[in-house]
């Protein structure tokens, strides 16, 4: 099998080359490197990776250079994943990014290269059209829900999934995190999907797009 082909975008060289090692050491082929989104874009139309690894601050504004240009990328080649870096919470650009679709799409701290096994995961799973939100972001977003909003129909165990199921873990860690049996954690997932109204019949992206589907009826 092919290794997955990665660019890197990120302006400050210690940290692309922090994010390029890592990659490496797992496999990955990174296949291009940029400091700014114009180098990006450059990059990502060359050599049509798998995945994208982006900061969202870069030149010339260090504003969001990097969700804009993952608009762009994700437009122009819906099968590349694009996994963006962030230095703090930010839930707008989480939704910005997320869209309406959470497929082949990733927010995470920067703080997770440091956890080299998550933030690899990560990557792959992004690559291979999965979805991977940061648990921090997803605290943070929980914390700030409306009273009688739909997550406060979840219980405290459904929370605590709907958390975990957030940051693309699989059934088997979620029940050893949470202490119970995969039977009763799947009750505990059939219950919060029918709770928030997403069918047990949705496909893949079921996890994220629970949490989706609270924070835009926040919105409301």
């Amino acid at each position: 099998m092919r290794p997955l082909r990665v660019v890197v975008a990120e302006d400050s060289f210690l940290t692309r080359a922090g994010v390029i090692r890592v990659l490496e050491r797992a496999g990955f082929a990174v296949v291009g490197e940029a400091h700014d989104a114009e180098g990006l874009l450059e990059r990502v139309r060359e050599q049509r990776p798998d995945v994208v690894i982006t900061d969202i601050r870069m030149p010339p504004t260090h504003t969001d250079e990097g969700v804009r240009a993952a608009a762009v990328i994700r437009a122009e080649l819906p099968h590349t994943g694009v996994l963006v870096l962030s230095q703090y919470v930010n839930e707008s650009y989480a939704l910005q990014l997320l869209g309406e679709s959470a497929a082949g799409v990733g927010y995470l701290l920067k703080e997770r290269v440091m956890e080299p096994q998550g933030f690899v995961d990560a990557v792959s799973q992004v690559a291979r059209g999965g979805s991977a939100l940061d648990p921090e972001v997803v605290a943070h977003m929980l914390d700030r829900r409306r009273v009688g909003g739909p997550i406060d129909r979840l219980t405290e165990r459904e929370r605590d999934a709907l958390a975990l199921m957030a940051q693309g873990m699989a059934n088997a860690p979620i029940a050893a995190a949470l202490e119970i049996s995969e039977h009763s954690l799947q009750r505990h997932i059939g219950s919060v999907f029918a709770k928030l109204d997403l069918p047990v019949s949705s496909e893949g992206h079921r996890r994220v797009l629970a949490v989706l589907t609270y924070l835009r009826a926040q919105e409301d």
